[in-house]
């Protein structure tokens, strides 16, 4: 049975006022919970269970504050922004959810402050390979430069070039960037190279396990890789145009994890001065990528890499779980902030 969110949302006779977390109580859930191409049985089951434990209402806001925190347990969270008022408001609230893993506004410090858990959703690692592998493909055959082209009356053929026998650089090597290898080593073939950087201890032991070359500094994948693919969490910028101008003129950059951790004018003055070909960004163009706005090599994709049909179901199965276990007192999965378990607030409800 496919439930459209709207519905459940104009029947508050279907709140169960029974239970002891119904009264009053509120569950926050994001935008995505009101785009109905997503919706599916999973998701419309899911909802209708919250109902059964607090008032499910959707926000449209793009900061929580102070009058957004009356009465609220929980949120299911996009990348809504968080500020320390809201928490020192919020003194409801057990759990923020975070429908992806990207926490850098959620402001984990206050919330461990207060007493509040927050968790990730790491169940689309499989899609964001996915989509990761889909660019690396589509920049070397120079699909978007061909297109365009052919759409313009333009019918030459362009030089493109083949995975087998390439380097392939990843900037970062935990759960998704151990996915994207698994599936880059076969296209790259017994001659091809891929390297991986990463700041984590064991890391030669584990690229060694996927075949990978560990390398010392980014400044080595941006030299030697005719790819280099960003899979790091946070929002400090990491990439520049030192090492943008030291990359091959045929080269790309993938960054499907946050548009901050590149410079946007080192990107957009790169391209224009032929020091790499493309650079593709899972991120929207505003802010401060308004400045590659109709760029032909420089494609933005607004942060949709990690979004299908199937890891929106497995996102908002966990995502419920979730808040489900943090309101009936069980430790939900992939707590981020561990430290509040020992959080007086926390101990009064979870059964640990």
């Amino acid at each position: 049975m496919w439930v459209n969110y709207a519905i459940l949302k104009q029947n508050p006779e279907s709140q169960n006022n029974d239970h002891p977390m119904a009264k009053q109580k509120k569950i926050l859930v994001g935008p995505i919970f009101q785009n109905t191409a997503f919706e599916s049985e999973a998701r419309g089951t899911g909802l209708e269970r919250l109902r059964q434990l607090a008032q499910v209402e959707p926000y449209s806001q793009r900061e929580m504050t102070a009058r957004h925190a009356r009465d609220v347990v929980a949120v299911v969270a996009d990348s809504v922004l968080f500020t320390p008022e809201f928490y020192a408001a919020a003194d409801e609230l057990r759990i923020i959810a975070r429908w992806g893993v990207g926490f850098d506004k959620v402001n984990v410090d206050e919330a461990t402050e207060h007493g509040v858990i927050v968790t990730v959703t790491p169940v689309h690692m499989d899609t964001v390979a996915e989509y990761t592998i889909t660019q690396w493909l589509a920049t070397l055959k120079r699909v978007y430069t061909l297109n365009q082209a052919s759409h313009q009356g333009d019918f030459t053929i362009l030089c493109t070039f083949e995975a087998q026998g390439s380097t392939l650089g990843l900037y970062g090597f935990g759960r998704i960037g151990q996915q994207v290898a698994l599936r880059a080593k076969p296209l790259l073939g017994e001659q091809g190279r891929l390297l991986v950087y990463d700041i984590r201890n064991d890391i030669q032991e584990l690229a060694a396990r996927f075949g990978a070359e560990a390398v010392d500094s980014p400044a080595i994948l941006f030299e030697e890789c005719d790819t280099v693919s960003l899979h790091v969490a946070g929002d400090e910028t990491i990439v520049g145009y030192d090492l943008l101008a030291t990359m091959k003129p045929h080269a790309s950059l993938i960054n499907p994890s946050r548009g901050n951790l590149v410079n946007d004018e080192a990107a957009n003055q790169a391209i224009r001065e032929e020091r790499l070909f493309y650079y593709v960004v899972d991120d929207s163009v505003s802010g401060p990528r308004v400045i590659h706005r109709d760029h032909p090599r420089i494609i933005c994709t607004n942060h949709n890499g990690g979004i299908t049909v199937e890891s929106t179901i497995r996102l908002d199965v966990m995502a419920f779980s979730q808040v489900t276990d943090a309101l009936q007192g069980r430790l939900p999965q992939h707590v981020l902030n561990q430290s509040v378990l020992e959080h007086p607030r926390v101990k009064s409800y979870l059964n640990i």
